[in-house]
């Protein structure tokens, strides 16, 4: 922890990626206590109504006030993010070290068949194929998603499992008589874990940008809960007279990506010992 402490001393960037992300997370976590009120409570006499004191971001077409909205998305994109990494993730490594570990036919069925053929379609035509034919709702997105992004995470840690399992270590835990699952778990998952990372940060912001993309579509996130995707949709006709429908969540979207690609960035030079070297020695030479 005090390594990460000094590299995130010396990295700008990764700092202004972990306060970003801390603070999106802090927005989702506190909406109900944030929000200056209810993100579906509707106020025809104050539609379309511009940035004040009373609404800081302005009102909706429906009079809802923009700033409990955006909160609120800020939730449902966690949300999004956090389990679409983490079941992406799980199943895409667990496929991926299998199919590594064992070889033969099962790697030339995961990666010729399955990860070349996921691969091969861009994932965000996927993911509104799949979220057309399951139909919208948060659940239906995150599965979307999941069954679309499970391939990367999968060539990847076959990748490293195919460059591990030759380590002196694996070599030696199979001499003792370790089974197969003993060394993927306890030996081999552990020591690929921080590609792994790297990538699941980064991909935060690709599923954040999917959801908005889906919700924007009319195929993600259901009425009345807020997406910034949906507001982005809903503010389309207002481009000219209301643009402040457009700008703070198309603001809210940059900023979320922008803070996980920048705390991903941050992660894998800290992960990369040449890097860290490289500024560790420029911040003492300032």
């Amino acid at each position: 922890m005090s390594g990460l402490r000094d590299f995130l001393r010396q990295s700008g960037p990764g700092r202004w990626g972990l306060a970003l992300t801390l603070f999106l997370a802090i927005i989702a976590l506190g909406a109900p206590w944030i929000a200056p009120s209810s993100p579906t409570a509707q106020n025809l006499p104050a539609r379309l109504e511009a940035p004040s004191l009373a609404h800081w971001m302005g009102t909706d077409e429906l009079g809802r006030d923009i700033l409990s909205r955006i909160i609120y998305g800020a939730r449902v994109s966690m949300i999004v993010s956090v389990s679409v990494v983490l079941g992406a993730g799980l199943v895409g490594l667990a496929i991926g070290a299998l199919a590594g570990y064992f070889g033969g036919w099962l790697d030339r069925i995961v990666n010729i068949v399955l990860i070349n053929a996921f691969l091969s379609f861009p994932g965000i035509l996927l993911a509104i194929a799949f979220a057309a034919f399951l139909g919208p709702g948060l659940g239906k997105v995150i599965l979307a998603l999941v069954v679309t992004g499970w391939a990367g995470y999968a060539r990847l840690a076959r990748a490293q499992i195919l460059q591990a399992k030759e380590m002196e270590y694996v070599l030696a835990a199979r001499s003792l008589g370790a089974s197969d699952a003993r060394i993927l778990v306890r030996h081999l998952l552990p020591n690929i874990l921080q590609p792994v990372l790297v990538q699941a940060t980064i991909a935060m912001a690709g599923a954040i940008l999917a959801e908005s993309t889906l919700s924007f579509l009319g195929v993600g996130v259901l009425a009345p809960m807020p997406s910034w995707g949906a507001m982005l949709n809903d503010a389309r006709g207002h481009l000219f007279d209301a643009p402040h429908l457009v700008i703070f969540p198309a603001v809210a979207v940059m900023t979320a990506v922008l803070a996980f690609n920048l705390l991903g960035d941050a992660l894998r030079d800290w992960m990369d010992p040449r890097m860290r070297a490289y500024l560790i020695v420029t911040t003492l030479a300032r």
